[in-house]
């Protein structure tokens, strides 16, 4: 059996044309959905894949109304292959019941693996150039050692609530407790000098 997956991204598209393309690839049944690729929480996805058994085919119009990235429409068909279903894809041509199609797939695939490789790889040259040329990544710290010292000070004068040693730092309170995550009593004690 042919089940149709038909989507569009916002509330104003229309999906008539990929209806019409999946009534006449011959789908008995189609599902619709008004979604974001961007979203992994599809229902109506969900309950297409729940309504096809072993040997039934998943048809889309074109590969994006599946997924938005390579590595989620990999992801998604593989899920579909380990239940026995196959996957359409009638604007690109593939079909994961043929041997042919498969192939297409899976060079799909190794091209996909290859280009995070290559991100990765990249990623890791440039962090490793900044580090070499003294730069680290990450974000500034928000409070300095000078900064906690005066924070603690503050925590020590009941006259300031935590908040108010916060506002007075330029933070917000979970940074402050990120930065002072012990309780105000344990701050307060006196250190051994």
């Amino acid at each position: 059996m042919l089940v149709g997956y038909a989507r569009v991204s916002t509330q104003d598209q229309k999906p008539a044309l990929q209806l019409d393309a999946l009534k006449e690839a011959g789908c008995e049944k189609v599902f619709k959905e008004k979604a974001s690729g961007a979203h992994r929480d599809r229902p109506q996805l969900a309950a297409a894949i729940d309504y096809m058994r072993e040997g039934d085919t998943l048809v889309v119009w074109k590969l994006d109304r599946l997924a938005r990235s390579m590595k989620q429409l990999i992801e998604t068909v593989e899920g579909l292959e380990e239940q026995g279903i196959g996957f359409r894809s009638l604007t690109e041509a593939i079909d994961t019941t043929t041997s042919g199609g498969k192939l297409v797939f899976h060079i799909f695939g190794a091209l996909a693996e290859f280009e995070r490789s290559i991100i990765r790889e990249r990623t890791r040259a440039g962090l490793d150039a900044a580090k070499a040329r003294g730069r680290t990544g990450g974000r500034p710290k928000k409070m300095t050692d000078t900064d906690l010292k005066a924070a603690k000070a503050m925590l020590a004068d009941d006259d300031f609530t935590v908040d108010e040693v916060a506002a007075r730092m330029g933070v917000s309170p979970a940074t402050r407790y990120r930065y002072l995550p012990a309780p105000r009593s344990t701050i307060t004690r006196k250190e051994p000098t």
